[in-house]
């Protein structure tokens, strides 16, 4: 999906996928987001927005010092029907060492996110994906992105 909206938003935002910083150091949650947004102010500072792909809710950014250098920050989440995530999560390339425990992890989460979006502070979009292909994903993120989405 980033690789997708590089090449359709380049033009007018920085894409970034947040796994580039996961690395020695910054394993722990809090000190990786505070990086990230620190380096995404770092970024705006250019006049560019960035637009960060990954896994991250309100509450996890929201009250980190660093959250003082932005005016906004809007959350879009793409979801899933359970069967639908386990099947893709499980497509992945081995590298990327999706285990039966880590893909069980992240239904919970995406069952906890799909709950409590809308009552999060800011709330969250809501994207599902379960039918979409990847190209209508990207379409529908763009519109997002831009501020032209219907929904």
């Amino acid at each position: 999906m980033a690789r997708l909206l590089v090449e359709r938003l380049s033009e007018r935002f920085v894409v970034l996928e947040q796994d580039v910083l996961w690395q020695a150091g910054l394993h722990d949650p809090v000190r990786f987001r505070s990086a990230w947004l620190a380096m995404a102010a770092m970024i705006q500072q250019n006049g560019r927005p960035v637009l960060l792909c990954g896994t991250v809710v309100p509450p996890e950014f929201e009250p980190l010092p660093e959250r003082a250098l932005f005016q906004e920050i809007r959350y879009l989440a793409l979801t899933c029907d359970p069967d639908v995530l386990a099947a893709r999560l499980r497509a992945r390339p081995a590298w990327r060492e999706w285990s039966e425990p880590r893909i069980a992890e992240m239904l919970e989460y995406n069952a906890w996110v799909r709950a409590e979006a809308a009552s999060m502070k800011p709330a969250m979009r809501l994207l599902d994906t379960t039918t979409a292909t990847v190209e209508a994903t990207a379409d529908e993120v763009c519109a997002w992105a831009l501020g032209t989405a219907t929904a």
